[in-house]
């Protein structure tokens, strides 16, 4: 049975009743007097949290985003954070897995996944 928050006009004091989702949604006191009705934010709250190694999850949440792809490619960068920090390896393993059967199609590996480096005669930078 859903509950109502009805307020007095006069004191401000307020009451909660349950009404079944047939009945009339007004409340009179022991005098007559009919209470307010208060409406208030509903606070449940969906989709808040989703397991960064549920593959479907992301799918059916991706689909009820509104934002742009960006937003989506950042929240997949988030998901991809946390299964790292997660992982023993301290890797994505779906990063690594994604990489490596890059890597047996086409015979090199992702450059996303090849280590960077500036070198001169002086220096050297690797870059990640």
């Amino acid at each position: 049975m859903p509950m109502y928050i009805f307020q007095n006009p006069k004191t401000n004091e307020e009451v909660e009743v349950f009404f079944h989702m047939d009945d009339e949604k007004k409340y009179f006191d022991k005098d007559g007097l009919e209470w307010k009705r208060v409406f208030t934010v509903p606070h449940a709250s969906i989709d808040t949290k989703l397991d960064a190694f549920d593959k479907n999850g992301f799918i059916e949440k991706s689909g009820k985003m509104q934002g742009t792809v960006g937003d989506m490619l950042d929240y997949s960068a988030e998901l991809s954070q946390e299964r790292a920090e997660r992982s023993e390896t301290g890797e994505d393993p779906i990063k690594r897995k994604n990489f490596d059967d890059y890597e047996k199609r086409n015979g090199k590996k992702h450059l996303s996944d090849v280590k960077k480096t500036i070198e001169t005669s002086k220096i050297r930078v690797d870059l990640d």
